[in-house]
């Protein structure tokens, strides 16, 4: 499978290092690709590094402002134009995204990928990795717009929240 994930890039505590180490070594176990934004910095590397390390492959989409960050030894290096053509990209390459923790650029592609799906766009299992319980103020706001009538299909058809990458791997093996 061609595991698309979106995640930071930024040096964070072990309590999110710990949950992308771990779920990299399984998409390497798996002979999986990881199909990720290619940066060779914080979260982006780590889950890199595990992929690799457990023989998986990678397939990174950068932009052309962050090419100096791009990762050297990457099976493939996509450079787009920009951050839309950047998630397009990442999006068409994945059979599944997998959202772990990031900040705004990551909260901004969650939300189109959701979007995209909500609208029919694209049927891909979408999973928000929940590490330290990082997405619970993002679980409770999409239950309430599901019970508020916002969402035009059930929240379960349009994103699933793991545990851990053994629950988001699990839910996307049998979901693909």
């Amino acid at each position: 499978m061609n595991i698309g994930v979106f995640l930071s890039s930024a040096d964070l505590g072990e309590q999110y290092t710990q949950p992308a180490r771990e779920f990299g070594r399984l998409i390497g176990e798996g002979g999986h690709t990881l199909v990720w934004g290619g940066s060779e910095s914080g979260l982006m590397k780590v889950v890199a590094d595990s992929v690799q390390k457990a023989g998986g492959r990678l397939v990174g989409v950068s932009v052309v402002f962050l090419r100096d960050s791009a990762r050297a030894d990457a099976d493939e290096m996509v450079i787009a134009p920009d951050l839309a053509q950047r998630k397009a990209e990442l999006l068409r390459r994945s059979d599944a995204v997998v959202v772990m923790v990031g900040g705004a650029g990551t909260l901004d592609e969650a939300t189109e990928i959701l979007e995209l799906k909500k609208h029919g766009l694209h049927a891909k299992p979408v999973v928000l990795l929940n590490s330290a319980g990082f997405y619970d103020g993002l679980e409770l706001q999409l239950r309430r717009m599901d019970a508020e009538g916002f969402l035009p299909l059930p929240l379960s058809e349009l994103v699933y929240f793991a545990t851990d990458g053994a629950d988001a791997l699990a839910y996307i093996r049998e979901h693909l």
